[in-house]
C-alpha cells in the first residue's frame, strides 16, 4: 500500500518535463518573430507600398523643373489632278518643345511636402504590421506554452487515474470496495482520458495558428522550445497605468500616423487656396520641315525653315464652377476629419493599453491565489486519497478532491500564463524588448 501511495504521489506532483522533441527544427519565441518579421505576407505587402510610395514622392519632385519633348512626322499628299506637276508629294517636321511653370501659389511644393509626409506614414504602417504580428505571434506562442502544459497535467492525471482504477480492480476482488465504487473509478479514469484528447487537439490547434501566422507550408514539422517561467517573470512590478499610457501615445505608430494624417491635411488645404491664383508657365520650342516638290534641297529646306519660339502665359481663374471653393471646404473638412481619427486612436489605445494592464494586475493576484489554493488542495487531495484506500472515504469524495486538484492545476496554468502574455503585450506597447526565454 505505501509503495502504490508513493507511485501515485510521485506522478502526480511531479515537476513538468519536457516534450520528447522530434527530428527538425526547434522554435523559440525570438525564432518565430524574426521568422515573421521577414516572411509575413501583410508586412512584405506594406514595404512593397512604401516602395511604391518613394516613387511618387521623386515624380512630385521632378515636377519642379522643365518639361521636354520632341516629335518627328512625316505625310504624304496625293494630287491627281493633271495640271500638277507631279501627283505626290512628301512632307516631315521636326519640333522641340518645352514647357516651365514658374508660380502655380504653391501647389507643387505642398504636394511634396504632402508625398513627404505619406513617406513617414508609409513606413509607420510597416511599423505598425511588425508591431501587429509580434502581438499575434506572442499571444499564439504563450497559448502553445499553455496547451503544452495542459496535456502534461491531463497525461499525469490519467496516469494517476490508471493506477488508481488498478488499485480498485485489486480491492474490488478482496472485496474491500463495492463493484459500484469500482465503476465510479473506471468512468473517472475514461473521462480523464478524454480530457486528454480534447488537451491534445487544443494543442494541436494552437500549434496550427502559429505555422499560419509565419506562412509555414502546411507539411512543416513545427517543434517549440519551451519557456521556463520563473515566479519573477510572473510576478514582475509593472509601472503605472498612466506611465504606460502616456508612453505607448508617444511611440505607437498608429498615433503617430493620425498626426502626420492631420499635417498632410493642413497642406491639402493650403493647395486648395493655390487655385485662386494665377499659373504662370514658360514656353519654347524649336522646329523645322521640309516639302517634297521645291527647288530647294532637303538641307535647305530645313534651314529655311528652322524656327525658334519662346513664350510666357498666365491663367487667372475668374470663375470656375465653385470648384476651388469647394476643394477648400472639402480640405477642412478633411482636417476635422483627421482630427477626429487622431483622438479615435488615442481613445482606441487607451482602451487597449488599460484592457491588457487590468489583464496583467488580475492574472498576477490570481496567480497568487491558485498558487496557495493549489498547494492546499494538493494536501487536501493526498489525505482524502490515502483514507480512500484505507476505507474512511468513499468513492464519491475522493473523485471530488482529484477534479479539485486538477482544476487547480489548470486554474494556475491559466493565471500563470495570462499574466506573461499581458507584461510582454504592455512592453510591446511601449516599444520595449520581449523578455522571456
Amino acid at each position: 500500500m505505501k509503495q502504490v501511495m508513493i507511485v501515485l504521489g510521485i506522478l502526480l506532483l511531479a515537476p513538468f518535463g519536457a516534450f520528447a522533441q522530434s527530428e527538425g527544427r526547434l522554435w523559440s519565441l525570438q525564432d518565430c518573430l524574426d521568422y515573421a518579421l521577414e516572411h509575413n505576407i501583410q508586412i512584405r505587402k506594406t514595404k512593397i507600398a512604401q516602395l511604391s510610395g518613394t516613387e511618387d514622392t521623386e515624380q512630385a519632385k521632378a515636377r519642379l523643373f522643365p518639361s521636354l519633348s520632341a516629335s518627328v512626322s512625316q505625310g504624304f499628299t496625293n494630287y491627281p489632278s493633271s495640271d500638277v506637276q507631279t501627283n505626290n508629294s512628301y512632307s516631315g517636321s521636326y519640333n522641340v518643345s518645352a514647357n516651365w511653370t514658374l508660380f502655380d501659389a504653391g501647389k507643387r511644393s505642398n504636394a511634396i511636402k504632402q508625398q513627404e509626409i505619406q513617406d513617414e506614414m508609409n513606413v509607420l504602417a510597416i511599423e505598425q504590421s511588425e508591431d501587429d504580428i509580434r502581438i499575434s505571434i506572442v499571444q499564439t506562442y504563450l497559448q502553445v506554452m499553455y496547451a503544452m502544459e495542459s496535456v502534461r497535467v491531463n497525461e499525469n492525471t490519467v496516469l494517476v487515474s490508471e493506477a488508481q482504477r488498478d488499485r480498485a480492480e485489486e480491492l474490488l476482488r478482496a472485496g474491500s470496495i463495492s463493484p459500484v465504487d469500482f465503476a465510479q473509478m473506471e468512468s473517472q479514469f475514461s473521462t480523464d482520458k478524454y480530457q486528454l484528447v480534447v488537451s491534445q487537439n487544443n494543442l494541436e490547434n494552437y500549434k496550427m495558428q502559429l505555422k499560419q501566422l509565419l506562412e509555414l507550408d502546411i507539411l512543416d514539422d513545427m517543434q517549440l522550445v519551451e519557456l521556463t517561467l520563473s515566479d519573477n517573470e510572473v510576478l514582475k512590478i509593472l509601472p503605472d497605468k498612466e506611465s504606460v499610457y502616456n508612453t505607448s501615445l508617444a511611440v505607437m505608430p498608429e498615433v503617430r500616423n493620425s498626426v502626420l494624417a492631420i499635417d498632410q491635411s493642413e497642406l491639402e488645404i493650403k493647395k486648395a487656396k493655390g487655385g485662386y491664383w494665377p499659373t504662370i508657365s514658360l514656353n519654347a520650342g524649336v522646329g523645322t520641315g521640309h516639302l517634297s516638290g521645291s527647288d530647294a534641297s532637303f538641307g535647305n529646306q530645313v534651314w529655311n525653315r528652322l524656327n525658334e519660339n519662346i513664350g510666357l502665359s498666365i491663367n487667372i481663374p475668374i470663375y470656375s464652377n465653385r470648384e476651388n471653393k469647394t476643394a477648400v471646404n472639402k480640405a477642412r473638412y478633411s482636417l476635422s476629419t483627421s482630427q477626429l481619427e487622431l483622438l479615435n486612436t488615442q481613445k482606441a489605445l487607451l482602451r487597449e493599453v488599460e484592457g491588457v494592464y487590468l489583464d496583467a494586475t488580475s492574472a498576477q493576484s490570481q496567480y497568487i491565489s491558485a498558487a496557495e489554493r493549489l498547494n492546499y488542495v494538493k494536501e487536501s487531495y493526498n489525505l482524502t486519497e490515502q483514507q480512500f484506500f484505507l476505507g474512511m472515504k468513499n468513492t464519491v469524495e475522493m473523485l471530488t478532491e482529484k477534479n479539485n486538484l486538477l482544476a487547480a492545476q489548470q486554474e494556475l496554468l491559466q493565471t500563470k500564463y495570462m499574466a506573461v502574455m499581458s507584461i510582454q503585450l504592455l512592453n510591446i506597447y511601449q516599444k520595449q524588448p520581449i523578455d522571456i526565454n
